[in-house]
């Protein structure tokens, strides 16, 4: 008899322990630049990339984001995507933005010498995960663009 109560004991635990679903977390998302090209009036092209690190949908309502050059401003991309992207996945957001004069001649100045350079994307990011409140979270990716073989005034 006390052997079938342990084993019933044993069965009933497994069965709670199963019973709890996957772990639904949140995690801090992040952007990046994808490519940047400069059109033939002076603004940009620009392709920003939002990773969802979160084990959850998240809607990516808003982004405030400076982009910086060698830590000086270069432009803003303050954007409404209101773009959902799945668990653990990113896609692109595309805009146009009309860069500060220094960042407009940082940019000439890697494109004519062939080289890439360091930015910086500083800001927030608004988003609301699945079934959650909406929270933003603060930004701040170094990370480097370097000019792209055939695509003049690209860099990737």
């Amino acid at each position: 008899m006390t052997r079938r109560i342990a084993c019933l004991a044993a069965l009933a635990l497994l069965l709670s322990a199963c019973s709890g679903g996957p772990v639904r977390r949140v995690s801090e998302p992040t952007a990046s630049l994808q490519q940047l090209t400069v059109r033939a009036d002076g603004q940009w092209d620009v392709q920003l990339r939002l990773q969802n690190y979160s084990s959850m949908a998240m809607r990516f309502d808003k982004t405030a984001l400076e982009i910086r050059f060698d830590n000086g401003p270069a432009a803003r991309l303050d954007l409404q995507p209101a773009l959902d992207i799945g668990p653990e996945s990113a896609d692109v957001v595309n805009a146009t933005v009309a860069p500060l004069p220094a960042g407009r001649a940082r940019i000439a100045s890697a494109l004519a010498d062939g080289h890439g350079l360091s930015y910086t994307l500083h800001g927030s990011i608004v988003a609301t995960p699945q079934d959650r409140q909406q929270k933003s979270w603060d930004i701040q990716r170094e990370s480097a663009l370097s000019p792209v073989p055939g695509l003049p005034g690209a860099l990737r």
